[in-house]
């Protein structure tokens, strides 16, 4: 079965920092477009950052610029999201997500939004409070 395995969440002081793993099961991330997403109590899904496999930027939610940052390691075949700054309004459920884009120039991402995501990880809780 083809799906994300994520961790790294947890309860964490504003101001605080966590960095949350996605790893896939049963594929490599080469050829996809790899998006984190968002889903606080009460509100819709939103989307963190979109990183396409085509090498271009990552790209972030504006209340994620400057605080957020994502990176991959191939060798691991695993995606990170390190959250700094953490505020009580980061409290949500995060998901990472993966769209296929194959060896062509077109980018699954549009902004910081992961389009037609194919696989989803379980999510993982991140709570800030002090």
């Amino acid at each position: 079965q083809l799906q994300f395995v994520e961790s790294g969440g947890g309860l964490v002081q504003p101001g605080g920092s966590l960095r949350l793993s996605c790893a896939p099961s049963g594929f490599t991330l080469d050829y996809y477009a790899v998006g984190w997403f968002r889903q606080a109590p009460g509100k819709e899904r939103e989307g963190v950052s979109c990183s396409s496999s085509k090498g271009y930027e990552t790209n972030y939610a504006d209340y994620a610029k400057g605080r957020f940052t994502v990176s991959r390691d191939d060798a691991k075949n695993t995606v990170y999201l390190q959250m700094n700054s953490l505020k009580p309004e980061d409290t949500a459920v995060y998901y990472c997500a993966a769209s296929w884009e194959g060896t062509g120039v077109r980018t699954m991402c549009a902004g910081d939004a992961l389009i037609s995501p194919h696989f989803w990880g379980q999510g993982t809780q991140v709570t800030v409070s002090s």
